[in-house]
């Protein structure tokens, strides 16, 4: 008897969310909206080029860094034919105050040259030419293409990662598995602005020891606030 072809297998469907939590979670991200409607990197840049050299450059480093390197930096060398004239060399005594600087140089002037003989020295801005740059991952393409609001996305660094756990929003063990999920419960309107919401409020109220919850603006709506407050 002849055998039966076996059929693939379907992926399960995820369960949409009760009807109670996607309240609470579109009033999270609409509390967000109100308070900043329009919230934007705190990186310093004036144009595609200077975006994904600005967030290349952040990797493993604070925004505050970066910025005191960037603001003499880019007075110099804001396009990539002035960075491919300033050379590896001449770039790492700017940038020596950050992280990694050493791999970081080699990756700004690799992009910058590929930038000119590639593109014409413009940025491209899809997702794939962009990871296909040197020193540009995903979660740096994630972060230039949202901030320019050409594709949504919410790139997951600690501090994301951290408020996304606490507001219940996502349970993934990997940033890209928390970044799957909270694309799957952020309100589609929002999602360009998600990103900077949740850093923002990583980074000044929801912080990693102590968080300040009795200064947040959704901790009403936080499972995790018992777990702090009065501690």
């Amino acid at each position: 008897m002849a055998k039966r072809p076996k059929t693939a297998k379907k992926t399960p469907r995820k369960a949409p969310l009760p009807p109670a939590e996607q309240a609470r979670i579109a009033e999270i991200f609409a509390r967000f909206e109100d308070q900043e409607s329009d919230p934007r990197t705190e990186l310093d840049y004036a144009s595609p080029y200077t975006l994904v050299v600005a967030v290349a450059l952040s990797a493993q480093a604070t925004d505050v860094s970066v910025n005191k390197a960037t603001g003499k930096l880019f007075a110099v060398a804001d396009t990539p034919d002035r960075m491919l004239a300033l050379g590896e060399a001449g770039l790492k005594p700017f940038i020596a105050s950050i992280g990694l600087f050493n791999t970081k140089a080699r990756n700004v002037i690799a992009l910058s040259r590929i930038l000119v003989e590639d593109h014409g020295g413009e940025v491209p801005l899809t997702r794939e030419a962009l990871q296909a740059l040197p020193g540009v991952g995903r979660k740096t393409a994630s972060v230039v293409l949202n901030e320019l609001r050409i594709e949504p996305a919410i790139a997951v660094d600690t501090h994301v990662f951290r408020v996304a756990h606490r507001l219940g929003l996502a349970t993934g063990k990997t940033p890209d598995q928390v970044e799957t999920q909270l694309m799957a419960v952020v309100p589609a309107p929002l999602q360009t602005r998600a990103h900077h919401w949740l850093i923002l409020h990583g980074r000044y109220v929801c912080i990693a020891r102590r968080p300040k919850c009795e200064a947040c603006l959704v901790g009403d709506l936080c499972p995790s606030r018992s777990l702090f407050v009065g501690k």
